[in-house]
């Protein structure tokens, strides 16, 4: 997709190093920043310098390859995978990446291993850039289906930020829209900011602005009323771990946003590709809720009139505050899944219809 008419992937390797953009900067400056080794990879993980499912994946793949360049050692490999799987704990597709990758590279010859790595870690960049294009083509037509009997604008509510940024290219949610809007569908989307990080507000919004599609930066709380007055037509969400009864784990607030969805009719569907399922967890209650640092909530980030970002306190310096980063939608909320393969029910009679 495109930043200022140039167009970019999230991730690439280039010259033993691994370039990335430098998604807390955003939408303020826009940085593309070097990962040298696989602290760096780990560090850019947990402090969201990258963020989304599948992008988390795609850098732990190269983070291995990086961890390589810098010892090529079984055992210093095994070690930065599992601080890799540790740097964050929800979203499924940062395991899955990671034990694709050990899995081709234990027993393989020293000499060779490098390059397996790096075939292996561009594999997963590429699969994931064609499940997305294959996930917006699937979504596309439901907003074609909304267009035809609307005549009008199709308007979609989203949450968090399930975009290009989110993934390596298109993103998930997004790329419905994407696509409508290539294909000459007039659309609106209704972003929310997304508290605490406001990755909708400052990702969601930003790339939509870059590729020219009309949006509206909501607070998280007045998506219900919007459906109540019949402005909403339908939401895609993103998910960062789909449990195989068809489950979603997502951003925190996603949950509010489909119980609110239900109660005004309008159809709730979360788009994902298969490395975000979860085949093995059957109870949510055991999926890993992320706490995050308390001062995402007490402070906020901006740019000041000299246009330096800064940060500012808005809570009582006595306040406590609560960071779960995600929640859990129960299938029952969901209207379908969007996945590379089609569209399904949220149910393992609709997930294993497509992925036998």
């Amino acid at each position: 997709m495109k930043i200022e008419g140039k167009t970019y992937r999230t991730i690439w390797f280039e010259n033993n190093t691994v370039k990335i953009i430098d998604q807390t900067k955003l939408p303020h400056q826009f940085l593309i920043k070097d990962l040298k080794n696989v602290k760096d990879a780990i560090n850019a993980i947990k402090t969201m310098e990258v963020r989304g499912a599948p992008l988390i994946g795609a850098t732990a793949a190269y983070g291995l390859v990086l961890s390589l360049i810098e010892k090529n050692d079984l055992s210093f490999l095994k070690k930065s995978s599992e601080d890799l799987i540790s740097s964050r704990p929800t979203a499924i597709n940062l395991k899955w990446a990671v034990d694709r990758m050990m899995k081709k590279l234990l027993g393989v010859n020293d000499k060779d291993i490098l390059k397996i790595a790096l075939d292996e870690a561009k594999s997963i960049v590429e699969e994931d850039i064609n499940y997305c294009k294959s996930i917006g083509l699937n979504g596309l037509k439901i907003i074609k289906d909304i267009a035809d009997k609307k005549k009008d604008t199709v308007n979609i509510l989203t949450h968090c930020n399930a975009g290009w940024l989110a993934t390596i290219d298109w993103g998930t949610a997004t790329s419905p829209i994407y696509h409508a809007h290539q294909n000459g569908i007039k659309v609106h989307v209704w972003v929310d900011e997304t508290r605490p990080r406001n990755q909708g507000a400052n990702l969601t919004s930003y790339e939509l602005n870059e590729e020219k599609i009309s949006n509206t930066v909501i607070t998280d709380n007045a998506g219900g009323i919007l459906m109540q007055r019949g402005q909403v037509d339908m939401c895609i969400v993103g998910t960062d771990r789909t449990l195989s009864n068809g489950d979603v784990c997502n951003k925190v607030g996603t949950y509010l946003k489909a119980l609110a969805a239900k109660d005004n009719n309008v159809p709730f569907y979360v788009a994902l590709p298969s490395s975000t399922i979860d085949w093995e967890i059957k109870n949510h209650k055991k999926i890993p809720i992320e706490e995050r640092n308390p001062e995402e909530l007490s402070h906020i980030e901006g740019v000041d009139e000299n246009n330096n970002i800064k940060k500012i306190r808005i809570y009582p310096q006595k306040s406590r505050s609560l960071n779960l980063a995600f929640d859990v939608t129960p299938a029952k909320l969901v209207t379908g899944l969007i996945t590379e393969k089609g569209i399904c029910e949220a149910s393992e009679k609709g997930l294993k219809g497509l992925f036998k």
